[in-house]
C-alpha cells in the first residue's frame, strides 16, 4: 500500500499541471513550481490578512477524524434557539480572509446569528483545499464530514442553536464539500448555497478531481441523484439548494453547475420542470418550484464572472479579495436573506 507522503506529492504534481492549465488564477504572476505548494496569492492593496480575527478557535469539539480546525464567530448577545451558517472556505483560502471578505460576520452581529468556519490543515492537503474527491472523507460520519458535523453538534449543544435553522455554503473545493455535507448529512441542513462547487460523487481520486473541474462526468440525473440517495438514510425532507457559478469560470466548468442542479433536481423529484426565469443585477436566475410553489433548486449564472464568491463590495462588510470578487451581487447576503436570517 502506497504511503500517505506519496498521495500528498501526487497531488502537488497534479496541482502544478492544475496551474499551467489555468492561467486565470495566477493571472500576471510568474509562480515556480518549487512555490506552489505553498503559495496563497499576493492580497490586493486594500485587502491585508487579518491582524484581529472576529473568529475564536475551539480546539476541543470530538474526535475529529478529519482533523479540521474548528472557528466560529458568535455574536455576545446571541439568544438560545439561533440559527447557524456554516462556511467552508476554497483551496488557497482560510477561515479569517474569508470572513474579511464575505460579511458573514458582519451579517451575524446585526442580525443575531452564529458563523462557524472549517479550516483545512497543510498537513491534509497541501493547498488548503477540503478533500471532497476522496471517499473516506465524504463518506457519512467518516473523515472531514465528521469532524464538520462533529464542529455542529457542539455548536448546537453550547449555543442552544434551533435544529431547524443550520445553514451551509461554501466556495470550490469548499463548495464541493457542501454537496457532500448536504448529501450525508441531509436531514441536519434547512439549505445549502454551493458557490463554484462540484456534485457529490463527482470525482473519487486526485486524478478524477481535476478532469472533472475540466468537464462535468457524463451521468443521467437519475445517476447523480442516486449518488445522494446513497449517501445518507432518507431525511423528512431534502435541504434548499442555491447554486453559483460564474460563466467566465476557467477554474470550475459550468457543466458541474449543470451536474449540481440535476443531481438536487433529481433529488427532489423535479426533473422535467420548467424554471421560472429572472435576472437579478443582470445575472441570470432559474428557480426550480416544489408542489407547495417554493423554491427547492435555484441557480444564479453570473454573467462574466470569473472564480470566486460573488460579493458586492459597496454593502456593509464585503471586500474584494483572493477568490472573493465583485459581482454587483452579494451571494452573502442574498442567501441570508433567502434563508430567513435577515
Amino acid at each position: 500500500m502506497r504511503s500517505p507522503s506519496f498521495f500528498r506529492k501526487t497531488f502537488a504534481d497534479l496541482s502544478r499541471q492544475r496551474r499551467r492549465w489555468q492561467d486565470g488564477i495566477a493571472r500576471n504572476v510568474r509562480i515556480s513550481s518549487r512555490m506552489l505548494d505553498s503559495l496563497k496569492p499576493d492580497l490586493p492593496p486594500e485587502v491585508t490578512a487579518p491582524k484581529a480575527s472576529r473568529l475564536q478557535e475551539i480546539p476541543d469539539f470530538g474526535s475529529n477524524p478529519g482533523r479540521l480546525k474548528m472557528l466560529a464567530f458568535i455574536p455576545d448577545d446571541l439568544k438560545p434557539g439561533a440559527a447557524l451558517v456554516v462556511v467552508l472556505h476554497g483551496c488557497q483560502q482560510d477561515a479569517a480572509l474569508y470572513d474579511l471578505c464575505s460579511g458573514w460576520s458582519h451579517l451575524a452581529r446585526d442580525h443575531g446569528f452564529a458563523v462557524l468556519y472549517a479550516e483545512q490543515q497543510g498537513s491534509n492537503n497541501p493547498n488548503l483545499c477540503f478533500n471532497w474527491f476522496r471517499p473516506s472523507n465524504v463518506a457519512r460520519d467518516r473523515g472531514e464530514v465528521m469532524s464538520i458535523r462533529q464542529m455542529i453538534a457542539h455548536m448546537e449543544q453550547t449555543l442552544a442553536i434551533d435544529p431547524k435553522r443550520i445553514f451551509i455554503t461554501g466556495l470550490s473545493a469548499g463548495g464541493a464539500m457542501t454537496a457532500s455535507m448536504l448529501a450525508a448529512y441531509p436531514e441536519l441542513f434547512q439549505a445549502g448555497g454551493i458557490i463554484a462547487g462540484l456534485a457529490h460523487g463527482a470525482a473519487r481520486d486526485a486524478h478524477r478531481a481535476f478532469a472533472a473541474m475540466e468537464q462535468a462526468p457524463a451521468r443521467s440525473p437519475q445517476e447523480w441523484g442516486d449518488l445522494v440517495r446513497e449517501a445518507a438514510p432518507k431525511p423528512a425532507a431534502y435541504p434548499r439548494i442555491s447554486i453559483w457559478q460564474g460563466m467566465a469560470d476557467r477554474t470550475v466548468h459550468k457543466s458541474n453547475a449543470d451536474a449540481l442542479a440535476a443531481q438536487w433536481l433529481d433529488v427532489h423529484g423535479l426533473i422535467g420542470t420548467n424554471p421560472r426565469e429572472s435576472q437579478i443585477e443582470g445575472h441570470r436566475r432559474l428557480a426550480y418550484a416544489d408542489k407547495d410553489g417554493q423554491t427547492a433548486v435555484e441557480m444564479i449564472l453570473l454573467a462574466d464572472f470569473d472564480h470566486g464568491v460573488p460579493l458586492k463590495p459597496t454593502r456593509g462588510g464585503e471586500r474584494t479579495g483572493p477568490f472573493m470578487l465583485d459581482a454587483g451581487l452579494s451571494s452573502t447576503r442574498r442567501l441570508a436573506r433567502e434563508w430567513g436570517l435577515m
